[in-house]
């Protein structure tokens, strides 16, 4: 029994060094939008850009976020085009209100959404109006960004810079998301650290691997490299649409850029373990590309990975084997190391960083119920919209 306890904690202690070497620096927060300020630089003649926000029942938090985007520093030609997507709690009269308050009518468009159609997902449908309707501006770049999101009154500028400082095809940020309640301080930075593990945006950010991501809440795309993929139609029916835009992206050798914001935020408030449940199990089994043995492969290497080594140390307790309890204690602090940075981040308290285990254990328990909810044609439930593969 000692054997087998101890095979298991070296192996998890193998594969967090492995991580923590070989895996990108997946950990670190480095990637950040606002971390060079050098990069916030004035830009001789400013390209022209489109807004495009697709809305759905978003009346609680677009007076925010559109107020935040009518007040960019963006010296540059920008036009916002709000898609209202069949919402009943009057978001498009809102958004109206926002901009007649700041006199700025002119600068935005509301765009009413015709029926969703076979084949797209309500998100794309609603983004694929709003650039069809900016493409007659021919910008330079399109925004893609979420109803929920407030944009720091320098993003939009610091985004073009970033583009065209590095000749982006596209840049994406990860928004701060809101953390505050118990819940959010337990679980949106695990978050972050889960996808940054997924997805290491050292790897993302470079054009000699194959791996690429993107953040859907703010997305700034060249309008040619969006042309060259053949637009939103090849990804119309992708729940992960931002990874799916990005994939398409550098498929075409575009180059992108991923990272972090410290100033950008989600309004999307996380109060219960409930919603952070729905959201996650929304699209978890999506990501495991619906295979019940990718589904098996990630709750064997979830458990391994994260749950090994806290049991180790309780069994080596009971044992009295103090070889298990120094691997498993080695293995536990090599796990909390690799995630304090996120929690810092995050400004939670250190402690969090030592409940990842537990962490662990509740969003492996969300992907189990992601896959229950897509056999039971559940999955993909979003806005009063259920999608099904």
């Amino acid at each position: 029994m000692t054997a087998i306890i101890l095979s298991l904690t070296l192996l998890s202690l193998v594969i967090w060094l492995f991580l923590l070497l070989f895996w990108g620096q997946f950990w670190r927060v480095n990637h950040q939008l606002e971390a060079n300020k050098d990069q916030y630089v004035d830009i001789n003649t400013l390209p022209t850009v489109c807004v495009v926000i697709p809305a759905r029942n978003e009346a609680d938090v677009i007076p925010f976020s559109l107020r935040s985007l009518l007040l960019q520093d963006y010296t540059g030609n920008f036009t916002i085009f709000l898609v209202d997507d069949q919402s009943s709690d009057g978001t498009a009269n809102f958004a109206q209100g926002v901009a007649y308050a700041l006199d700025k009518t002119q600068q935005l468009h509301i765009v009413p959404s015709d029926p969703l159609p076979r084949g797209w997902t309500g998100k794309l449908w609603a983004m694929e109006q709003g650039i069809q309707t900016a493409s007659e501006l021919k910008p330079d770049y399109y925004l893609l960004t979420d109803a929920d999101i407030e944009h720091d009154p320098s993003n939009l500028h610091r985004l073009v810079t970033k583009a065209e400082s590095q000749n982006l095809d596209l840049v994406s940020i990860m928004v701060r998301l809101r953390c505050q309640s118990f819940w959010e301080q337990l679980l949106i930075p695990a978050f972050v650290f889960y996808f940054q593990k997924l997805y290491p945006f050292s790897w993302v950010n470079n054009p000699k691997k194959a791996i690429a991501a993107a953040a859907g809440g703010c997305i700034l795309i060249r309008r040619e490299a969006l042309n060259r993929i053949g637009g939103l139609q090849i990804i119309r029916q992708a729940l992960i649409d931002d990874c799916s835009l990005a994939k398409a992206v550098k498929s075409t050798n575009g180059k992108i850029w991923l990272g972090l914001s410290t100033l950008t935020h989600s309004l999307r408030p996380y109060n219960s373990l409930k919603t952070i449940w729905d959201m996650v199990a929304r699209t978890a089994y999506t990501q495991l590309n619906y295979s019940p043995l990718l589904l098996l492969g990630s709750l064997l290497g979830m458990t391994l990975v994260y749950l090994i080594p806290p049991l180790a140390i309780i069994l080596g307790l009971v044992f009295g084997n103090w070889t298990i309890i120094l691997a498993a204690s080695i293995t536990y602090l090599l796990m909390t190391f690799a995630y304090f940075p996120i929690i810092r981040f995050y400004k939670c308290s250190p402690t969090f960083a030592f409940r990842l285990p537990i962490i662990a254990f509740l969003y492996t328990s969300m992907t189990i119920d992601s896959a229950l909810r897509h056999w039971q044609g559940k999955g993909g439930l979003w806005k009063g919209r259920t999608y099904v593969k």
